[in-house]
């Protein structure tokens, strides 16, 4: 039910997202003349400011490494330095960047890697799923098709990816999120 659900909700936030690009801002400005055309002020945006009380841990080698990774597979797929936050922080949340395997009776259903993303879901297999840069490209593929993530507060861009019994739960680790891509994100 739930692998249906999440495709449902992305298939429709896929085509809002392509009926505002078509239909939205291009449609807009086709209709609007140029009357005067004098430098404006621009305002530069600045990322949100994190929801709640955050959290933090200390990260060892491996985790800074799924760092790098995730950080890396962002810059791949061509996103911002804010889906990389997202993405981040959702690891931090799902697996605290530890790349898990099976857990036995601790496991969640059949979750696994940095994102406890499901085999049985249509994540891709256990391999997939536990190669970092694979697990960071099908979070980012489903992050690209929420319209409007990049605006959105980071624990909503990520339930509607993740599908969470906790959709909250991932702002507490925005502040370190950040921190960690301003930190890697040019080394």
């Amino acid at each position: 039910m739930n692998t249906i659900f999440r495709k449902s909700m992305l298939s429709v936030a896929g085509l809002a997202f392509a009926g505002g690009v078509f239909a939205g801002p291009i449609a807009a400005h086709a209709a609007t003349p140029v009357v005067d055309a004098k430098p404006a002020a621009v305002a530069v945006q600045s990322a949100p400011k994190p929801q709640g009380e955050q959290s933090r841990i200390t990260l060892n080698d491996e985790q800074t490494a799924n760092v790098k990774a995730i950080i890396a597979a962002t810059k791949k797929a061509g996103l911002p330095e804010r889906a990389a936050v997202i993405s981040i922080a959702t690891s931090l949340q799902e697996s605290k960047l530890e790349n898990l395997g099976h857990l036995g009776d601790r496991n969640d259903h059949d979750s696994l890697g940095l994102f406890q993303q499901r085999p049985s879901s249509g994540w891709g297999t256990p391999e997939q799923i536990t190669d970092p840069e694979y697990s960071t490209t099908a979070f980012l593929k489903g992050l690209k098709q929420v319209d409007g993530w990049q605006d959105m507060p980071l624990t909503e861009a990520a339930q509607t990816v993740q599908v969470s019994a906790y959709p909250d739960a991932y702002a507490q680790w925005e502040q370190q999120a950040t921190d960690l891509v301003a930190q890697h994100w040019n080394s």
